[in-house]
């Protein structure tokens, strides 16, 4: 791998997302060596992906590289690899680029689309978890819009027109909206020889309401800004078959579409070498105490939604969003420090700052402790939080700027097929 040797501890980070990348600036600098592993050269800011998906933005607005995160940081290295197994005895690294040991090791590579066992879901669907995936949902929509165009029977452009995504959490509600904004604003003015009306959306969830995670009032109030989009919302609904041309449900709903979106849940991405027993069955995250130790190991480590931390107040583990992820990190970053330096860590503690959810323009839910509101403060909110969360001024520039211009607009500028889908 051609890491430097080196008489400073070396922690070695195995992810590149929230809490990756805030342990890693943590530990900038400090006493250590630190070497972080990724299979992407870049950051993504994966609470927008469904904004490349639906043409609002360019891939390079929500992603940053890693090396520029770390280029100050006089000890840190970042290697692009896949990493294959842990060997914790000899505290080493098997990677699809050689082999590194370790002191300590921080497991931070979230979760994967999880299809709950469906194989012809899985291999007909198109998830979306990475910038790639974002972009093959662009290209495949833009597609169907140019393939409606010129389709010879009604069926045919039907089946092009109906957009289904599966899954009604905050994914899949944004990116509901997102689409319903595409067929409202752009396909009448670019696909004059379209009736809009032919374009359903339909977002199916197998609970009884839209955002589970969030409130009620939540709930209501998003079902209703979907319903005034013309969203089709399907509660208490699951996908029993997906042949990529017709969907089938328990309900007895059929639709012929080109296009099923999966946003319907994650499992976690744990790498191989570590005791079976502290993989929690069904969620796939290690099981970890209040110092994000993964139980039976003193020196490795996992943070954010690969780790499973159960207590009284969260008894099934931390949401998988950014921020417990993000407070993760960055508490661990100080906990290693500590440890190094033979003082007590200090037990993670998550501070609920509330969740949200957008549903399209001046449309947006948040709950707060004390306080839940919907509608165009909430929308607001929600675009303020995310830009200055991004990671890199000029990512906040270029979508700031992206924002307004579609707002002034009515607009989606990114309407580009730069790589054509094939399923």
């Amino acid at each position: 791998m051609n890491i430097p040797a080196s008489n400073l501890p070396r922690v070695v980070v195995v992810g590149g997302g929230f809490a990756g990348v805030k342990l890693v600036k943590t530990l900038a600098n400090k006493n250590l060596q630190v070497v972080l592993i990724d299979k992407h050269n870049y950051h993504t800011f994966q609470p927008l992906l469904y904004q490349v998906s639906s043409s609002g933005l360019e891939p390079d607005s929500i992603a940053y590289p890693l090396r520029k995160i770390i280029k100050k940081h006089k000890t840190s290295f970042f290697r692009l690899a896949e990493v294959e197994q842990i060997l914790p005895e000899q505290k080493i690294l098997k990677t699809s680029i050689g082999d590194l040991e370790f002191d300590y090791l921080v497991m931070a590579t979230g979760t994967k689309t999880n299809y709950f066992g469906n194989d012809a879901v899985k291999a007909n669907s198109m998830p979306m978890k990475s910038v790639p995936q974002a972009l093959n949902i662009r290209s495949l929509i833009l597609q169907n819009f140019e393939k409606a165009a010129i389709a010879d029977t009604n069926e045919e452009r039907e089946a092009f027109l109906n957009f289904v995504i599966v899954g009604a959490g905050p994914t899949g509600v944004e990116l509901a909206g997102a689409i319903a904004e595409l067929k409202n604003n752009i396909l009448p003015k670019d696909y004059k020889d379209l009736n809009p009306e032919d374009m359903h959306i339909h977002l199916l969830e197998g609970a009884d309401r839209v955002l589970p995670p969030m409130s009620e009032h939540a709930s209501k109030k998003a079902e209703q800004f979907l319903s005034d989009l013309g969203v089709n919302v399907h509660c208490n609904t699951f996908v029993k078959n997906y042949d990529g041309k017709q969907v089938v449900t328990n309900t007895d709903l059929e639709f012929q579409s080109e296009t099923l979106i999966w946003a319907a849940g994650v499992t976690g991405a744990p790498v191989n070498g570590l005791k079976a027993e502290i993989l929690v069955e069904k969620t796939n995250r290690y099981k970890v105490n209040r110092y994000n130790q993964i139980e039976g190991y003193d020196t490795i480590f996992a943070v954010g939604d690969i780790a499973l931390m159960q207590t009284e107040a969260f008894p099934n583990g931390h949401p998988q969003v950014a921020q417990p992820a993000i407070q993760q990190g960055k508490l661990l970053g100080k906990n290693l420090l500590r440890k190094i330096n033979n003082k007590p860590m200090k037990p993670f503690v998550y501070k609920d700052k509330g969740s949200m959810a957008t549903i399209g323009r001046n449309k947006a839910v948040v709950d707060l402790k004390h306080y839940k509101f919907g509608g165009f403060f909430a929308w607001f909110v929600w675009m303020f939080i995310h830009l200055m969360s991004l990671v890199g001024f000029r990512n906040r520039v270029i979508v700031f700027f992206n924002w307004t211009y579609n707002y002034i607009n009515f607009d989606k500028a990114a309407r580009l097929i730069i790589r054509p889908f094939k399923k």
